[in-house]
């Protein structure tokens, strides 16, 4: 009897650890249509280090290595948190760039890493840009609280991508 009770014991408790599981990447992508030049769109956007001129999510903005590769940017968010991200990659002729979070700061944004890519591509009436990253929630348990789980993660990195777009399309037009 003994015996038997053991080994349901174990099969409960050996296959409880099968049904749980970590956080699967996200992704999210946002574009906009700008009435400008990819080149003038590009002048814009293309300095790293350059959010807080059109980001209107953004207080401040710093940066460190330029444009290259192992750059950084201290991001100052109005809502009073600080994100640092680095340069992965950067390609001014094809008008794009590949950024990663660089220190997890849960606290202000509800992912704890991402991936990013910016790139601005010409459109019929002008530019297009799309923003796009691939990330993970900010609490990569199996049972993560309501505001660090993949919803949260996905709600917070597209309203700052779609926020970001906006202010820059509303730079950009205004500017013209």
């Amino acid at each position: 009897m003994m015996k038997q009770l053991l080994a349901a014991l174990l099969i409960i408790f050996g296959t409880s650890s099968a049904f749980a599981h970590g956080p699967t990447p996200q992704r999210v992508e946002e574009t906009v249509s700008i009435a400008g030049s990819p080149e003038a769109v590009w002048a814009i956007v293309g300095n790293f280090a350059n959010l807080a001129a059109w980001h209107p999510l953004v207080e401040n903005c710093t940066g460190t290595g330029g444009n290259k590769a192992g750059a950084e940017r201290t991001i100052e968010l109005k809502s009073g948190g600080r994100i640092v991200e680095g340069l992965d990659e950067y390609d001014d002729a094809g008008r794009t760039y590949t950024y990663r979070l660089a220190k997890e700061n849960v606290e202000a944004f509800p992912v704890s890493s991402y991936s990013a890519t910016l790139t601005v591509r010409p459109a019929e009436e002008g530019s297009e840009v799309v923003w796009k990253a691939s990330f993970y929630r900010a609490d990569t348990g199996n049972y993560p609280a309501e505001d660090r789980d993949d919803a949260a993660a996905i709600a917070a990195m597209s309203a700052f991508f779609r926020t970001g777009l906006d202010g820059l399309k509303q730079t950009m037009e205004a500017r013209q």
